[in-house]
């Protein structure tokens, strides 16, 4: 069983890097389109950047979501714990303020 998850949380991760990569890339095309509206100018870049909002950034939101997901699943399945305070020494305890 161990060998499974090691062996999915591979696939996982680089379906988690080449997607986290897909959106990079697709949200800078999203910047790159509010600058050229930007540029333009009155009616057509309000209809650029209605387009870009409506339609472009629900699927953008949509596949990170997915991906981030895909990533903290490969995490959790390998026993990963990256979300430990490199910090804190060994032995002392944490005080709540």
């Amino acid at each position: 069983m161990k060998k499974f998850c090691l062996k999915l949380s591979e696939i996982l991760k680089t379906i988690y890097s080449y997607g986290i990569i897909v959106c990079l890339f697709g949200s800078t095309l999203t910047v790159i389109g509010f600058i050229v509206a930007l540029c333009i100018g009155g009616e057509a870049a309000t209809n650029i950047c209605t387009f870009i909002y409506k339609n472009i950034f629900y699927y953008l939101i949509i596949a990170s979501s997915f991906i981030v997901l895909l990533g903290l699943i490969s995490i959790y399945l390998t026993g990963e714990n990256k979300f430990k305070n490199p910090f804190k020494k060994k032995g002392t305890k944490e005080i709540n303020k």
